[in-house]
């Protein structure tokens, strides 16, 4: 297989950077430099100075940064977060290499901060100063319903780790070269019609419980739209899974089917649960939590008297300053970071499909009918489909494979050490896995 390096990657990014004007309004603040891009021999320079320095070290630190092409003029001088970008100029713009991104990238946290870059009138790329950003982009775009501040459309170039870069319009990814790939994001299975389907008994158990609460109000409540139950549920596990990627270790996620008992139905001796938890409330804590959101939800956008009630949903949800629903969103905040910290141990983090914690640290019995084969989908839905050995991946992922060859109800997600993730589900007579790539703008 040829590999692919620097300059394929500013060739890669030459052709798609105009076609993605699509979601440029969402994730990018302004239109002004929609189309821009430097010269190609420039733009390879650039890649490859960033390249480089994610193949070195500070003090035994790995390089990671953030850099944004735009000149220092273009950033208001009163600018600053939550709301706004906070520049701070260099008395003399530094020449980009290796060594100096090196030096910089440890002082500029790529989660709040971003390197900028400006081409010179000697045709030449220049470190000009630091741009802030502040963290909201990060919480939001892990599912949080919190507004974030935007990026202009300019380049932004991610460096994560050794030999993995990512071009950028603003925050929205073009692609990211890894292993000596290009990948295009096409795949966000959060995005599909699938897995919201796979949490609809769900959402009607929630529904009927809050249907209930609202018949009992003293006050009138607003009309919920199901979708934002959907909505949030999808939420919750991508900022699982976020979180879990950011932490570089890896970790696997077992979704199973609601419990009638305490026991794993129909799993009892294929999945071994070191840390079991006992079944009461603190267990089913994030039903606990979203019942309440759509209460409070409902009851904050009541009609007035004389008024018919109207359906509230997640436009609602997201833009809502409740001092209660801020109360209750960071109790599910909160509730994501302890379940990805699970995955740290050794073992499955083991979940129902109500996202009720049973347990962690399980191990899937070897016991279980061995997977030889498996479907690699190339879409979202795996409408189209290509058989791959399993032989390429570890005990992890092949874990995975013979649990949802037994339990067709079962979704796995497995997210590896290079933050990579993985959802493996019985589809259509076959295992079946889907790489999950985001098609907006995060991989960190």
């Amino acid at each position: 297989m040829a590999h692919s390096y620097p300059a394929d990657l500013a060739d890669f990014l030459v052709s798609k950077w105009r076609s993605a004007s699509g979601l440029v309004q969402e994730y990018c603040e302004g239109t002004e430099h929609l189309d821009a891009l430097p010269p190609p021999n420039i733009l390879r320079r650039i890649l490859s100075v960033c390249y480089q320095a994610s193949l070195l070290r500070e003090e035994e630190r790995p390089v990671r940064f953030r850099l944004i092409l735009r000149p220092a003029s273009d950033f208001p001088a009163p600018g600053g977060p939550p709301h706004g970008l906070h520049r701070l100029v260099f008395d003399e713009p530094r020449p980009l290499t290796q060594d100096e991104l090196r030096r910089l990238a440890p002082a500029v946290d790529f989660y709040r901060g971003l390197l900028g870059c400006h081409v010179g009138d000697d045709g030449n790329p220049y470190l000009w100063g630091i741009v802030t950003s502040g963290p909201r982009w990060v919480q939001a775009l892990h599912g949080g319903r919190q507004s974030f501040q935007r990026l202009p459309p300019d380049l932004v170039v991610r460096v994560t780790s050794p030999g993995r870069i990512a071009v950028c319009k603003g925050l929205l990814t073009i692609a990211t070269l890894i292993g000596g790939r290009i990948v295009e994001p096409s795949l966000d299975i959060f995005e599909s019609r699938w897995l919201p389907a796979f949490f609809t008994d769900v959402r009607d158990e929630l529904m009927d419980l809050h249907l209930a609460a609202r018949a009992q109000a003293s006050t009138r409540w607003a009309n919920i739209d199901p979708s934002l139950v959907h909505a949030i549920a999808l939420h919750a596990v991508r900022r699982i899974v976020g979180m879990i990627r950011n932490s570089h270790h890896g970790g696997t996620l077992l979704i199973l089917p609601p419990q009638g008992a305490d026991s794993l139905p129909g799993l009892d001796g294929h999945i071994f649960v070191k840390y079991p938890f006992t079944p009461e409330e603190p267990r089913r804590r994030f039903r606990t939590i979203l019942l309440a959101l759509l209460n409070a939800i409902a009851a904050a956008h009541g009609p007035r008297d004389g008024e018919p009630p109207r359906t509230v949903g997640w436009e609602q949800y997201a833009s809502s300053s409740d001092g209660g629903m801020a109360q209750l969103d960071e109790a599910l905040l909160e509730l994501a970071h302890l379940i990805a910290g699970f995955a740290a141990a050794d073992g499955a983090v083991v979940l129902d499909k109500r996202v009720d914690l049973l347990g962690f640290g399980a191990e899937i019995g070897s016991d279980l009918p061995a997977v030889r084969s498996v479907a690699r989908a190339l879409d979202a839905e795996a409408t189209q489909k290509v058989i791959e050995s399993v032989e390429s991946v570890g005990q992890r992922h092949r874990s995975a494979y013979r649990l949802c060859n037994f339990a067709h109800d079962a979704v796995a997600i497995v997210v590896s050490q290079d933050g990579t993730v993985r959802f493996v589900k019985w589809h259509d007579g076959e295992v079946t896995y889907w790489d999950n790539v985001a098609t907006s703008v995060l991989d960190v």
